[in-house]
């Protein structure tokens, strides 16, 4: 949100610098993140002055161009060339010296430095409005009143708006600060804290009157609960044309384009206090204005030009012949006031926030209008605002005021009643305020005190603070404004000391992630909601089974994920668009089901790997990550909390072209592989992506607490190695699982370090080369031993899967 300080000057007179406002305001909740100067004319036409034209005559080698002398009022007249067709001597202009900086039409910055143009010297640059950018003419240089003064600054003359503005970080549950008087109420109550009693400034609708009753549009509230109160009035003779100056400025300066001046008044109201209005053309409204839903799947244009279907739930307004607009969100297309616009119905309303924030996130819309509707805004100034604006329209469109406001509140929004205790205070806070300072606080707050006693007092809190509705709200408030940094605190140091169990979930998460941060990954959070669509990826996840959000921010953002593999491709894609194609990352993570016996999550740990092992070095060549670098990753996360006795099986899920699957008995650990490429398709992933789940639940469980450990043998190992010529469709698996049979005891580790398939080997004949480590921690192993133990390995080899040695 921005506020314009001379904009919040106009509610509260205050001479503080304006990064002491800002130092206060952020100390109530009203955090500034930034403050930017603002200029009605970029660069604030330093350097431009009222210069007078003393010569002019032609220039000896240019027909186009013209040799001025130029007084600019410090007794030295200058030389510059100029090639506007409409100088001559005798003018008043606008001059920027040696010096100056000026901006193009793209805002780029150029200085005016002194030349020569065909040989004539040139001391400056006489400008058109377009040059100065205090207008879009460039038809000629900027002629001026004969009575001002040579020497004159520009700014003095054009009177250039210099302002200051708060870019505030405003919390959702500040609706009441969401304008330039709800910034100044909270300031003011933090002013009287630092010994500044400012008085509250609001505009004066005291002047407005009926002209004449000659256009008076009924309303009738057909859904009451959906708008509680709404009011309107018609304002008729109006010329709709270009806002004045100080109203563009106001605008500009928070970041809002001028449109014309009926739309900008609605502007300035919305961010002067807080309160949306529409203004729609009373031409185009046939009868009378109804305010209720319509039928589903109604068409509507909106000022977009988009043709959307309503929603039955949608509040409209219309007319007695159709809608005219989507109420507190966005107006028509065919209702809108335009350049021929001579008489206008002028709306302020109340609408209620559950119902606005569901339309407009049903339609994709986030305006002004619906952003504070959406966290309810003051019922009490809805009138006040309308005459407000009614004002301003005449002050800027002219026109007379042709009805009686019409005001339907068919239920009042009361205020809340809270009590709040002294005590609580004490306690929350952790120091005693003085009560005549928390009632202080209070009333500057507009928060009503009705009753005081020793125990506490009795408050009603205005309806538009829809924030604070219970003591500990009030509390809040008390001590904002009060000032946490006012609050003392011990200078001593409590801890206590808790035994908790080694396996605790976060103890092994922050094991695996440094673990796997030493490997060169990185962690990632990706968001839990994700597209409803992405369970159609998958066979083995059905779109029954999603979690879905009732009022979605948006279609991507719309079910809570059942698989962590996909926001992990975005990451992935993400990453690769933007030339970042070697990726190592890990996310620890939840899914989310809706089963027929209800609701379930898991957490999982979840791998990706794709791209190249090392980054690319004149030492190391290319080389791309394999199924196996993988596997070593997933199988040192087993290994690092002693998870074993598991077996391996191929993988059952169809995410993978292929894959394993790791578990110990019944249950699967993890499953990991390589993901489809029709998967990596829907991603605009074209390289190959490793990754593995592991069902964090039962890595848990499966993880002991038992440390065994073994002594380093004392006598030597011994490798025997294995060329084996064997079929196909043999898997290591096997080979390791016959070798562990056939030797138990001394057989300590067996090694794959060679695959060959191709020429010189018999058609469907593959070759694995194996080592093996024999070792006996109790003695020396002699040649005897080994040769038998190699010869038993051999034989079970050729007997089980036909193996013959190359």
């Amino acid at each position: 949100m921005k506020i314009s300080y001379n904009w919040l000057k106009q509610f509260i007179k205050i001479d503080w610098k304006s990064e002491e406002t800002a130092a206060l305001l952020t100390d109530l909740g009203l955090e500034v993140e930034i403050v930017e100067k603002y200029q009605s004319v970029k660069g604030g036409l330093e350097g431009i002055v009222v210069g007078h034209v003393l010569t002019c005559v032609p220039h000896p080698d240019a027909d186009r161009l013209k040799i001025t002398t130029v007084d600019l009022g410090d007794g030295v007249p200058v030389q510059i060339v100029c090639g506007a067709t409409n100088v001559d001597a005798g003018q008043k202009v606008p001059v920027a010296t040696i010096g100056t900086v000026l901006y193009d039409e793209a805002g780029v910055p150029f200085t005016i430095k002194k030349g020569k143009i065909r040989g004539q010297e040139s001391h400056g640059m006489i400008c058109a409005e377009d040059e100065l950018g205090l207008g879009t003419s460039h038809e000629g240089i900027m002629i001026l009143d004969n009575s001002i003064v040579a020497g004159t600054k520009a700014s003095e003359v054009f009177k250039i708006e210099n302002d200051e503005v708060f870019e505030i970080g405003l919390t959702p549950n500040r609706a009441d600060a969401m304008s330039h008087l709800g910034t100044a109420r909270d300031l003011r109550a933090g002013l009287l804290q630092n010994g500044v009693n400012a008085e509250l400034i609001t505009p004066s609708v005291s002047n407005f009157r009926v002209d004449m009753r000659t256009l008076k549009i009924d309303t009738t509230i057909e859904e009451p609960l959906l708008a509680p109160r709404y009011c309107g009035v018609t304002i008729s003779g109006i010329s709709v044309k270009p806002s004045p100056n100080w109203l563009q400025d106001r605008l500009k300066a928070i970041g809002i384009t001028p449109k014309n001046n009926i739309v900008d008044v609605t502007n300035y109201v919305l961010h002067d206090l807080g309160q949306p209005l529409h203004a729609f053309d009373a031409s185009k409204i046939n009868g009378k204005i109804i305010v209720k839903t319509v039928a589903a799947g109604t068409k509507f244009v909106t000022l977009d030009d988009v043709e959307r279907t309503l929603h039955e739930e949608d509040l409209m307004i219309c007319d007695e012949k159709g809608p005219l607009c989507i109420a507190g969100v966005f107006g028509g297309k065919n209702s809108g006031v335009n350049e021929q616009t001579n008489a206008i119905f002028l709306e302020s309303a109340y609408f209620n926030p559950i119902s606005i924030r569901k339309t407009a996130k049903r339609h994709q819309l986030n305006t002004d209008a619906s952003f504070r509707f959406e966290r309810g805004i003051d019922p009490t100034i809805t009138a006040y605002a309308l005459k407000r604006a009614a004002l301003l329209i005449q002050e800027v469109a002219g026109g007379e005021i042709t009805s009686d406001v019409s005001d339907v509140y068919q239920k009042k929004i009361e205020d809340f009643s809270v009590f709040l205790n002294f005590a609580n205070v004490a306690k929350i806070i952790g120091q005693e305020i003085p009560k005549d300072t928390i009632k202080q606080i209070l009333v500057s707050l507009d928060i009503k005190v009705n009753s005081v006693s020793e125990i506490g007092l009795g408050l009603t809190i205005p309806s538009y603070r829809v924030d604070v509705q219970r003591e500990i709200d009030v509390i809040e408030e008390i001590l904002r404004v009060y000032g946490y940094n006012k609050i003392e605190f011990s200078k001593k140091l409590n801890a206590t000391v808790c035994n908790s169990p080694r396996n605790e979930d976060y103890r092994i998460q922050n094991i695996v992630a440094s673990q796997l941060n030493s490997q060169g990954f990185n962690e990632m959070m990706a968001n839990s909601l994700t597209t409803a669509s992405y369970v159609a990826l998958s066979e083995s996840l059905k779109e029954v089974h999603n979690v879905t959000m009732l009022n979605p921010l948006s279609n991507d953002l719309a079910t809570l994920r059942q698989s962590l593999l996909f926001s992990g491709l975005e990451a992935i894609s993400y990453n690769i668009n933007r030339k970042n194609s070697d990726l190592k990352l890990f996310e620890f993570g939840k899914t989310y089901h809706k089963f027929l016996s209800g609701f379930e999550e898991n957490k999982h740990l979840t791998l990706f790997l794709t791209g190249n092992r090392n980054q690319e070095s004149w030492t190391n060549p290319e080389k791309p990550s394999d199924f196996f670098l993988f596997k070593g990753y997933v199988d040192a996360i087993l290994s690092r909390f002693g998870i074993q006795k598991t077996q391996n099986s191929p993988v059952s899920s169809d995410v993978f072209s292929e894959g394993i699957a790791i578990g110990t008995g019944h249950n699967t650990l993890v499953e990991f592989g390589v993901v489809k490429k029709s998967i990596l398709k829907h991603f605009g992933i074209k390289q190959e992506v490793f990754y593995a789940d592991f069902n964090w639940d039962l890595i848990l469980k499966a993880i002991t607490s038992k440390i065994k450990f073994t002594e380093i043998p004392k006598y030597p190992e011994v490798r025997r190695d294995l060329a084996l010529l064997i079929d196909q469709n043999v898997t290591y698996d096997s080979i390791y699982a016959i070798a562990r049979q056939t030797e138990k005891s001394l057989l300590k580790d067996i090694n794959l370090f060679d695959v060959y398939e191709g020429k010189n080997l018999p058609e469907g004949k593959k070759s694995y080369a194996l080592s093996f480590i024999i070792q006996d921690s109790s003695k020396t192993l002699t040649d005897v031993q080994i040769d038998k133990i190699m010869s038993k390995l051999q034989k079970n080899f050729e007997t089980e899967l036909g193996a013959t040695l190359r």
